[in-house]
Parts: structure tokens; C-alpha cells; sequence
């Protein structure tokens, strides 16, 4: 394979490569490679990945009709999600791996020698992982959320034959003569510091002797307290033979005996949610008073997605450059991914302090990446220099 560029004359090759980018056979030929990369340890993540979520899936084993075929299926409905939630790790350690074989095989040093700068190299990079970024918000946006909500609903139905999921109606269970429905929930910390399960916008339907509907009771929230449920907000309209009565109430008791664990398998998981149904949800929970937080920050992580995913990677390049034709190519590989998790780890800081102080989720995803891409432009200055 022959490489060749040309420098313009008058303007230097950094300015023409940022204002002026064509793909040229050398960036082909390196986005090619990094793409390569990027697919082998996306594949050895996602094994991992999967092999860790069947072994956690072996202690629910027995309950209900749950075995190893339903978790081998539900683990599989899973994958569209995991490889989108893997996907910047991959990238970023794809990304040097695959400017490391260069480096290592003096293919770098060849194209720098034509004239090649860093920068425009980190350009045929940052145009390749974007490709594949696109790719993945598309498959969350689409097959990823999908997957995940039929996932959810065929483990729910396996480990127990009291609870169903449906798409649009959400969640529905059966107690004896009495079938819920609950359009959402989530699981909270009690007063003692104890998981429990509220559920929000519910519905009790009960069913008489002879099958006629003989009520319907609408509650705002059902919150599981010492075995049972407590009702808050309660409008029950009871039929008659000839006549329909209703009687509210801003608090009831339902003694049940529903499994709250049952029920929480079935709660759709805002990070798996698509973006078009995040945003609805917190229109919802707007429009009722309701806490928003944990879909806005599942939000707006959606939209800051391919940011941070390119400014994570264009942040770690500069650490597989350097002197090309010496040796430190492993040194540099560490400190890169060692680079890339201080990232990850300052955007979770970022949205916990977000999430904790009331803060706005777009300023707590837009810092990381700013500060990291100053880091890089100092990296690159340095090395450059």
C-alpha cells in the first residue's frame, strides 16, 4: 500500500486539516485500523459483559418457571443495551490499541514523516468513532430500548405468574379477586434505610363471584409498608346492579400479599428507556407534582452521549503519541485508560452532586467533557512542542 500526502503550499497542514477535511487513503487506511480495534475488545467486553450477567441470573433460578433458557433469553435481550452502555470503554481503549499497532509497527512514524500531523490523525480517529457512535445512539433510540422492555416483561412473567408487563399499560398483577395495574414506580429507601417499592398511578380492579367488574379503585401511589400496601389518594367506584356509588379517601390499607421483588423486576429502568419515552415520563411527573430527577438525568445523559464519547477518546490519543520509534507503547496504553476512567469517574461525580444538590443535569454532562478536551489541547500543545 502506497501512502502519500502532499503539503499546500502557504498554509500549514493543522489548519488545512481542520478547515478543510477530505478522507484521503491514509485516513481510510488508519480509521480502518482503529475501527478493527475497536470491534475485537467491544467483543471481549460484551463477553465478559454477558458471562457476569448469566451468573448473577443463577440465584433466581427456581423461582416460578425461571431457568437457565429463560435467562439465557433474557440476557439476550439485553446485549443491544450493554453494547451501547460498553461502547465508550471500547472506544477509548480500541481507539490506543489500535494507534499503539501503528506506533509499533513505525506506520505512525511514516505517516508523520509525509507530513502528517497529530492533529489530522486524531481527525481520521474521531471520524470513525463517530460512525460507530451514531450507530449505537440509533440502536438505544430503537432495538436497544425495545429489546429491554420485552426483556424485562419475559423475566417478570418466568419468575412469577402473578405479574405481566404490557408496552403501553404497564404493570399488571393479580391477587385473588383483584387485578392491579400500575403505569410506573421506582424503588426507594424507607425511613430505616430499607428498600421499598412505591408504585404510582395504580388501579385496583375487582372482580365479583359472577365475573362483573364490582369496583375500581384509583390511587396516586401504592407504597409497600409491613406486608402490606398503603394506598394514598383513593377514588373507589363501586358498581351495583342498577347504580354506581363513589367514595374517596386520602389514605387506605390493602392487605396483599403481592411480592414487591415480583413487581420490581417489572418497573422499566429509566437508562434503558428510548429518549422520546424519557421525555414523556418527565412531562408526566411535571404536569403531577412528581419527581423528575432520575429521567432527566437519564436524559440528558442520552443527548450528551456522542460528546462524551468523542471527547473521551480525543482526550486519551495524545498518550499514544509520543516518540514513536522508542519503546513505553504499554506505559502509554495505561496511562491513557487510566486517563479515560478518571473521566468517567469525574462525569459520575458530576451527576451525583447534580442529582443531590438540585443542580441542572446539561451543566453537570457538559463540564467533563470541556475540561477534558482542555486537558487534551495541553497534551497536544506539549507534545507538539
Amino acid at each position: 500500500m502506497v501512502l502519500s500526502a502532499r503539503r499546500p503550499s502557504g498554509q500549514a497542514q493543522d489548519g488545512e486539516s481542520m478547515i478543510r477535511w477530505r478522507p484521503n487513503l491514509h485516513d481510510l487506511y488508519v480509521g480502518r485500523v482503529v475501527a478493527g480495534t475497536v470491534l475485537l475488545v467491544w467483543a471481549v467486553l460484551l463477553g465478559m459483559d454477558v458471562m457476569i450477567a448469566l451468573s448473577n441470573e443463577v440465584r433466581d433460578f427456581g423461582k416460578g418457571t425461571y431457568s437457565f433458557t429463560h435467562a439465557l433469553v433474557y440476557v439476550a435481550y439485553t446485549v443491544p443495551g450493554r453494547l451501547y452502555n460498553l461502547f465508550p470503554y471500547a472506544a477509548v481503549i480500541g481507539s490506543l490499541m489500535g494507534l499503539g499497532q501503528l506506533a509499533a509497527t513505525s506506520e505512525l512514524t511514516a505517516l508523520r514523516a509525509l507530513g502528517l500531523s497529530r492533529r489530522r490523525l486524531s481527525i481520521s480517529v474521531a471520524v470513525a468513532l463517530a460512525l460507530l457512535t451514531a450507530l449505537m445512539v440509533t440502536n438505544m433510540e430503537t432495538l436497544g430500548s425495545w429489546s429491554d422492555s420485552q426483556g424485562t416483561a419475559f423475566r417478570a412473567a418466568a419468575r412469577s405468574d402473578r405479574v405481566a408487563v404490557a408496552r403501553y399499560s404497564g404493570l399488571w398483577a393479580r391477587e385473588g379477586d383483584v387485578f392491579l395495574n400500575a403505569q410506573n414506580g421506582e424503588e426507594e429507601m424507607d425511613a430505616e434505610g430499607k428498600p421499598t417499592l412505591l408504585l404510582r398511578d395504580v388501579r385496583l380492579y375487582q372482580v365479583a363471584d359472577d365475573g362483573r367488574l364490582a369496583s375500581i379503585s384509583h390511587a396516586a401511589s401504592a407504597r409497600h409498608v409491613d406486608g402490606g400496601w398503603m394506598l394514598s389518594d383513593v377514588l373507589r367506584t363501586t358498581f351495583g346492579a342498577r347504580s354506581v356509588s363513589q367514595a374517596r379517601s386520602p389514605s387506605e390499607r390493602w392487605e396483599s400479599k403481592l411480592d414487591p421483588a415480583a413487581l420490581a423486576i417489572g418497573i422499566a429502568n429509566p437508562r434503558y428507556m428510548a429518549a422520546r419515552d424519557l421525555a414523556q415520563s418527565i412531562d408526566y411527573r411535571e404536569r403531577n407534582g412528581l419527581d423528575a430527577r432520575e429521567y432527566e438525568d437519564s436524559y440528558w445523559s442520552r443527548w450528551f452521549y456522542p460528546v462524551n464519547v468523542l471527547a473521551l477518546c480525543l482526550a486519551a490519543i495524545p498518550f499514544a503519541f509520543g516518540s514513536l520509534r522508542s519503546g513505553g507503547l504499554g506505559k502509554r496504553l495505561f496511562l491513557g485508560i487510566l486517563f479515560s476512567l478518571g473521566f468517567l469517574l469525574l462525569q459520575m461525580l458530576f451527576s451525583r452532586f447534580a442529582a443531590a444538590f438540585k443542580l441542572d443535569f446539561r451543566l453537570a454532562y457538559a463540564l467533563p467533557p470541556v475540561i477534558m478536551l482542555g486537558v487534551s489541547a495541553w497534551l497536544f500543545k506539549r507534545r507538539s512542542s
